[in-house]
Formats: structure tokens, C-alpha cells, sequence
């Protein structure tokens, strides 16, 4: 029987997976420390603007966006949409892009759950200072209805290396995708969406899409099969994308594509992890490139970045990923012969909510707890 305790992401530890909680933020090995540059209320993720090395952007799950400046953060918000953002739970503000162009545009894009529960995607444009957004710039860019179950929000808004704005909504929820959202490609949920945003609102379908000719299906798609996404990146050398979707009793999973690679399918609800989870058939499913299990203490994977920062050549081109329930941080390769091969950073995050990546390619990991850390050499 399968317990809902452990369908996804809770943003707190799951009551099996309790004990794994314990430990601090650092247990430093293989050459890299973690230090932590300030706390925030629920961080849920952390970006920077294109060209802007003086800012780090805290992204809050009640609706707040803070601003880090040097080792200070600025007493006002960047934004503020709580009025807008339903939160608790799996819900909340989950995550902000900015547009490639954002230096002479000053637009940027943010994730999050709607008051009744729908996902939505919002354009705001910066204010004249670089401190604040203009509140009152906002355009709708998408809508996903979402509003039988409150869980698999997913949460990720990428630019990716084509410069489209991509996101993964989760497929809606409850456990075991009883709408078989996962394989319909008439559907939006459970998916990697690729479009094209309008500065005015709204978007196109770019017409590189592998579903965007296809009658039947939603254009939007990227990419499909998965449970809830809630963490997906670009490799920033490789443009290669790595998709962490939280499994529900038994497997975590990360996918990984080639750079441009469109239409494939990781499987859920046909498969969870490499394992059969249902009946039925996965046309052109392509299998994870590494699991973890339930039975080590985890609960929800986090997926993070390769890392391409070279003050940190320790862990150079490795995948750093975790788990909101067991505090260890791992690193791994997603190419080559031993790719999917896990190794223990040493270092610890409680509650970890996400890792986030500046213009210098500096990883950033955030705690649930508050604390939001820098990735560094011993």
C-alpha cells in the first residue's frame, strides 16, 4: 500500500525520515566547505540577474523576493506578491528567472502556486533602481489549472541556453498520477514546457517544439512522463539539462538530456525510478540516469547544477543534488562511463529547498531552516 506521507516534496522531513535531519550545515571533504552568506524567511531559491555581480535574489515561499547585496540584505523586498501566492505545504513562491536581455529589458519571470491553487508564471520588469521591481509591471505569462490536489507543483522557471523560458509543472497530484497525466500529451501537467514569452503577456509556441505541429497535443511540451519536477537545470557549458523528479514510496530519479534534445519521455506513471510502477506502455521512454532510495532516508531529491565554477575545481562538471529529508549533499556525473555513480560531498544541509547558481557559475544551496549557503573551496 502506498502512503501518502511520501508522495513528494513537504518542504519538511517526512516523519519515516526524521532522524536522517540531524547534523549541521558543513561536514567539509574532498576540498570544498559550505558558508553560509545570510537567513531568510522559507527560502525556496536563489538567482542572480545576468551582468549584475553585485546581487543574489532570495526567493521566499510566501511571496517575497529579498535582495543580498555584498554580505547585506536590503531591509525592502525586491518584490512583494504574497496577496497573489497561496503557500504552505508543497505551495508558494518557487522560483524566478530573469530574461537574457534582462540588462537593457529589466524583465524577469516568477513561479509560483495561485491562492486556488493554480500554477503561474508572471513577468515583472526591475524598477529604475536595481533593488527593487516595479509591483505594478506584472503580465500574465501562463496559467496551469491545478485545483484538485494541492501537491506536485512542481516549481522550476528556467531561460535555457536557447534563450526560451522553460518550466515543469508536476502532474497535479495526488499519488499514483490518477488522471494518467504523465503520459498525456494533452495535458500540461507533468511536464517540461518550453515557450516563448511576450513582453506584453501571454507567449507562442516556438515552432522547434517536438509536439508543436502535432494535432492532439500540447505544443507547449519539451518534455514528458514525470511525477514532480521540482528542480531541473542547464548545464552552463554544456547546455545539457538534468530534471530531479520526486518519486512517491520508493525511487528518486534524475533525468538528463543532451542539449536541444526534445520529446522524451522519463516514464512516470509507467515507471518510477528503473522500476515498473504500473501497467501499460512508455513509448520512447528513456530510463534515469541515476535513483536513490526511500531506504537510505530520503524522501524528495533536490536537483541542482553541474558545477562549472573554477574556484571550486574539486568538484568540477559534477552534479551536485540532496534531498529535503536526509541532509547529505552528493555529487555525481550525468555523461560518461561512470556517470549516475554517487559520492558523498560531506557537506550537510537540513531542510534543503534548492541550489541556486550566479553569473560566475558560485552554487548556492538554501535551507528550508532559513540559512542560504556559498559552495567554496577548502
Amino acid at each position: 500500500m502506498r502512503t501518502p506521507a511520501r508522495v513528494a516534496i513537504a518542504f519538511a522531513c517526512a516523519a519515516a525520515a526524521i532522524a536522517a535531519c540531524g547534523g549541521g550545515a558543513d561536514g567539509a571533504q574532498s576540498g570544498v566547505r559550505l558558508v553560509r552568506i545570510g537567513t531568510f524567511d522559507s527560502p525556496t531559491y536563489v538567482a542572480a540577474a545576468p551582468g549584475d555581480g553585485k546581487r543574489l535574489f532570495v526567493v521566499e515561499q510566501a511571496g517575497q523576493i529579498r535582495v543580498l547585496k555584498g554580505r547585506h540584505k536590503l531591509s525592502r523586498p525586491f518584490l512583494d506578491i504574497s496577496g497573489l501566492v497561496g503557500f504552505g505545504g508543497e505551495q508558494g513562491l518557487l522560483s524566478m528567472a530573469f530574461a537574457s536581455n534582462y540588462r537593457s529589458t529589466g524583465r524577469f519571470y516568477v513561479y509560483f502556486t495561485a491562492r486556488n491553487g493554480d500554477i503561474r508564471v508572471m513577468q515583472f520588469r526591475r524598477s529604475s533602481s536595481g533593488d527593487r521591481a516595479d509591483p505594478n509591471s506584472g503580465h500574465q505569462v501562463i496559467r496551469i489549472a491545478h485545483s484538485e490536489f494541492p501537491n506536485h507543483n512542481g516549481g522550476q522557471v528556467q531561460i535555457g541556453p536557447d534563450h526560451m523560458l522553460y518550466l515543469a509543472p508536476g502532474d497535479g497530484g495526488s499519488e499514483g498520477d490518477p488522471f494518467g497525466r504523465g503520459q498525456s500529451l494533452g495535458t500540461l501537467l507533468g511536464k517540461v514546457l518550453r515557450i516563448d514569452p511576450r513582453p506584453g503577456g501571454g507567449y507562442a509556441i516556438p515552432s522547434g517544439n517536438p509536439f508543436a505541429h502535432r494535432s492532439g497535443t500540447r505544443g507547449e511540451i519539451w518534455a514528458y512522463g514525470l511525477r514532480n519536477p521540482y528542480r531541473f537545470s542547464f548545464d552552463r557549458k554544456t547546455g545539457d539539462m538534468a530534471v530531479a523528479d520526486v518519486g512517491q514510496d520508493t525511487w528518486e530519479e534524475v533525468d538528463f538530456a543532451r542539449r536541444g534534445r526534445a520529446g522524451a519521455n522519463y516514464g512516470w506513471s509507467i515507471f518510477e525510478g528503473f522500476s515498473r510502477f504500473k501497467p501499460g506502455n512508455a513509448p520512447h521512454y528513456v530510463p534515469p540516469v541515476l535513483v536513490t532510495s526511500h531506504s537510505h532516508g530520503n524522501c524528495a531529491i533536490i536537483g541542482g547544477y553541474v558545477v562549472r565554477d573554477r574556484s571550486v575545481p574539486a568538484l568540477a562538471g559534477r552534479y551536485l543534488y540532496g534531498d529535503n529529508c536526509n541532509p547529505r549533499i552528493y555529487r555525481t556525473r550525468l555523461a560518461g562511463p561512470n556517470r549516475g555513480k554517487k559520492h558523498d560531498t560531506g557537506l550537510r544541509v537540513r531542510s534543503l529547498s534548492s541550489f541556486g547558481q550566479d553569473g560566475a557559475g558560485h552554487v548556492y544551496l538554501a535551507s528550508l531552516e532559513g540559512d542560504v549557503y556559498r559552495l567554496k573551496s577548502k
